[in-house]
């Protein structure tokens, strides 16, 4: 017998204090398609409350570890405790593919420096500059990033003024980023300040020219698990060249000839769209959301790239690609879903993943229902049409609002506002958009922002899903409860996941966690052991 969603959100903030119970009733909500088209308010991108044990990370997370790291040569330098470098170094499984054995490639490297209490004390700003001189010497980079800690902000070290100074002693680009783990409310406040940073220091520093026809960048692609691999052999199988990813297996020259490309396709709306922004504004190119997670959704998004582009040519070449791929998809998809039919899954995952995999699981027979973000903000839930309405709270204003203007020599807009209104009216077609994930749910399943460890527990209890999708903190607590945990946020050992080539492995993977005997030998602590011992003697 299935729940009432609205009665398992109240099982879930019943126990909280009165103050804590109303908060948590406007971040758990039920979908529902109205008849104006619009979806129920969530509230979304607001403080973690004292005590819960949240499944966020802080912004120098975000802002280090997400959108910066993934590139391959720049190097990257924490000015902080020692701790906080390891905490970034090589968790979520970037992958790279240097051209030659000789290119530069910093990825394995955690370079720190490991603040003690006399630097506390007295300040880092010298032991910082040491740091920056010594890692040239030994690197020679082409470009140096620093970021701070919750220490350096309290303490008041000044990095900008440092990477100056070393900028123009070095000379190299050297910049910095105030992406202390406190100034937000989650990762999402690093993503903003790393996309402020790339934008104000890199974007526009390479004037490399291609001849290429068909030009795009990929913004929000981070290449865990070789999805950026597969992604860009697809785009060039269908004669599309990718100039930069932001970030996965990116260099730092590749980023910075970003303004060449003529068209922005966005990925991770949340980490990345304050770039695909600024970059229209100041270099003409439009941006467009797609998802190429799923074999469905990835047609889908390299037909409206040809759409965009109104070439026949390239658009015979784009169905070529998905008539050669969806064979051994569908092969595959048959015979999982003659497995997986009717199983359920939950998803609590960063930004878009938790909207783009339910259509994986769709495609595989089965079923949503829970899912919610970490840090998403209320348009990843809602779609932008609802980001006029929304107020600039006091969070948001500690992060730099950048003022971006048409640059006088390197603006030149691909489309013209007719163009854009032509391209819309005739196709799919919507740019500067993003339709959010609760317009593409099912109506009554579970929205739950910031998901807390008590609510997982109960969620777990009443729902018992076949699997759950989250991260590496949530992954063994909820093993251990006897259910199987798929790390979406760095796949565990798996992937790639995106394209057609991904949705296989993934088919794979999934039907292989969900159909294994092994869950039913675990004693979840809400199943008597006599209880379980017959399940299994049954089975």
């Amino acid at each position: 017998m299935s729940k009432d969603p609205r009665v398992v959100k109240e099982e879930l903030i019943q126990i909280y204090p009165k103050k804590l119970r109303q908060k948590r009733s406007e971040q758990i909500v039920v979908t529902e398609h109205r008849e104006d088209g619009s979806v129920p308010e969530i509230k979304a991108n607001v403080r973690s409350s004292p005590g819960i044990i949240t499944q966020r990370g802080c912004t120098y997370a975000g802002c280090k570890g997400v959108v910066i790291g993934p590139s391959r040569d720049i190097l990257s330098i924490v000015h902080g405790p020692i701790g906080c470098s390891f905490y970034a170094w090589l968790t979520r499984r970037n992958q790279t593919r240097p051209a030659t054995l000789d290119d530069q490639n910093f990825i394995t490297y955690c370079l720190s420096t490991d603040m003690q209490e006399e630097n506390i004390v007295f300040g880092g700003e010298k032991k910082l500059k040491e740091a920056v001189r010594e890692a040239f010497k030994l690197f020679n980079p082409k470009a140096i990033a620093i970021f701070s800690t919750c220490p350096v902000g309290l303490i008041g070290d000044d990095v900008h003024a440092v990477a100056r100074d070393m900028k123009a002693e070095l000379g190299i680009n050297v910049f910095g980023f105030s992406c202390e783990g406190y100034r937000g409310v989650s990762q999402s406040a690093g993503h903003h300040i790393a996309n402020n940073g790339v934008f104000k220091h890199i974007i526009g520093n390479n004037e490399t020219p291609h001849e290429e026809k068909f030009k795009v960048n990929m913004l929000g692609e981070y290449n865990i698990g070789g999805d950026g691999f597969v992604l860009e052999d697809l785009l060039a199988r269908c004669g599309i060249k990718q100039i930069a990813t932001f970030s996965g297996n990116s260099t730092y020259d590749t980023m910075a000839n970003a303004h060449t490309a003529d068209l922005n396709i966005v990925m991770c709306h949340r980490s990345i769209n304050y770039v695909a922004q600024m970059m229209e504004t100041r270099f003409g190119i439009p941006w467009m959301k797609v998802n190429f997670i799923g074999a469905e959704a990835s047609a889908k998004s390299l037909r409206r790239i040809a759409e965009y582009f109104e070439d026949a040519e390239l658009s015979a070449r784009v169905e070529q690609v998905i008539a050669e791929e969806m064979p051994a998809v569908e092969a595959k998809r048959a015979e999982v879903k003659a497995r997986c039919q009717g199983k359920t899954a939950m998803l609590f995952v960063g930004g878009s993943r938790a909207h783009h995999y339910q259509m994986l699981f769709s495609e595989m027979g089965m079923k949503t229902i829970a899912a919610g973000y970490e840090f998403g903000h209320r348009d990843d839930y809602e779609g932008r049409k609802i980001l006029p309405g929304l107020k600039v709270d006091a969070d948001s204003r500690n992060i730099e609002e950048i003022t971006v203007v048409p640059d006088p020599e390197l603006y030149r807009a691909r489309r013209t506002p007719e163009q854009v209104a032509k391209l819309e009216a005739m196709t799919e077609l919507e740019f500067r958009d993003y339709i959010g994930m609760m317009p593409e749910m099912d109506d009554d399943v579970l929205v739950i922002d910031d998901l807390s460890h008590h609510e997982t527990e109960r969620l777990l209890e009443i729902y018992k899903p076949d699997i759950f999708c989250a991260g590496i903190k949530e992954k063994f607590g909820v093993q251990k409860m006897g259910i199987p945990c798929k790390q979406l946020h760095s796949y565990d050992y798996g992937g790639p996941y995106a394209g057609f080539r991904g949705a296989i492995n993934f088919y794979h993977d999934i039907d292989r966690m969900v159909n294994m005997k092994i869950w039913s030998f675990v004693n979840p602590p809400w199943q008597p052991q006599a209880e379980q011992l017959k399940e299994v003697a049954a089975d």
